[in-house]
């Protein structure tokens, strides 16, 4: 479902994508890991066509993502943002439906809202939240809102950037487990970025690790803990002993 070969993208002397090779089966997780700085948000934006890429190659249902009709081609694609990112002058069911209203085929307002209504149901909200705004709902409130417009137009594939931060860890199990759920509902394709090792274990089907510009390791996340790679092994056991530096 996506695929990028051979990917470089660097910022004037920063070299910060040096070659990255990663391939994401259709209907499958693919959670991406590794320090901060290392390149997993821009391998996203590259993907999403948001940064160019300096030179290699990027497919997206077997289109290069660089070409073709762009509307097209980020109506595949649901997000959920770190910081939720919901607008706060839009009530909740109009940051839902903020997408469904707009464009070609754009459903009106009643319908929106009834959609709207069902997906924060899906993600365990009642209906009696659409009206509020996005300050009077908790953190985990406003991730699952985030998550619910994620899912609004049934996209085929859905990113994830770090989607528990912020939340404690009872609520990051709960929306883990419901990440989990509407991904496999979905069938869709997910690909996240998280530091959080437990979302790693409840969302992944498979691991990939971005260290120093380059994928270091992949693979099914049960082979995880016996990679045998060190890199590997000192990130996700937190230890500051090891081949990777900690900026100290």
């Amino acid at each position: 479902m996506i695929t990028l070969q051979n990917v470089k993208k660097s910022f004037g002397p920063n070299h910060v994508l040096r070659g990255v090779d990663l391939d994401i089966a259709k209907g499958e997780s693919m959670v991406i890991i590794g320090g901060s700085g290392t390149g997993k948000s821009v391998a996203l934006k590259c993907v999403l066509g948001l940064i160019t890429p300096d030179s290699g190659k990027i497919t997206v249902n077997g289109a290069d993502a660089t070409k073709g009709d762009r509307d097209a081609f980020l109506a595949q694609f649901g997000m959920l943002f770190q910081g939720g990112a919901l607008f706060d002058s839009l009530s909740v069911w109009q940051n839902v439906a903020f997408r469904l209203m707009r464009g070609k085929g754009k459903l009106s307002k009643s319908d929106a809202r009834d959609l709207a209504i069902e997906k924060l149901r899906r993600v365990g909200l009642k209906a009696d939240v659409a009206d509020r705004f996005p300050a009077e709902l908790s953190g985990g409130m406003q991730k699952r809102v985030g998550l619910a417009r994620a899912i609004a137009a049934e996209p085929e594939i859905i990113f994830f950037d770090e989607p528990t931060t912020g939340l404690d860890p009872i609520m990051s199990g709960v929306i883990n487990e419901l990440i989990r759920e509407i991904v496999v509902e979905m069938g869709a394709t997910a690909m996240t970025i998280t530091h959080d090792m437990s979302s790693v274990r409840a969302i992944a089907d498979k691991v990939a690790m971005i260290h120093e510009g380059v994928v270091q390791w992949t693979g099914p996340v049960a082979d995880m803990d016996t990679s045998g790679d060190p890199y590997l092994d000192q990130f996700i056991n937190a230890r500051a002993e090891g081949p990777i530096e900690a900026v100290r």
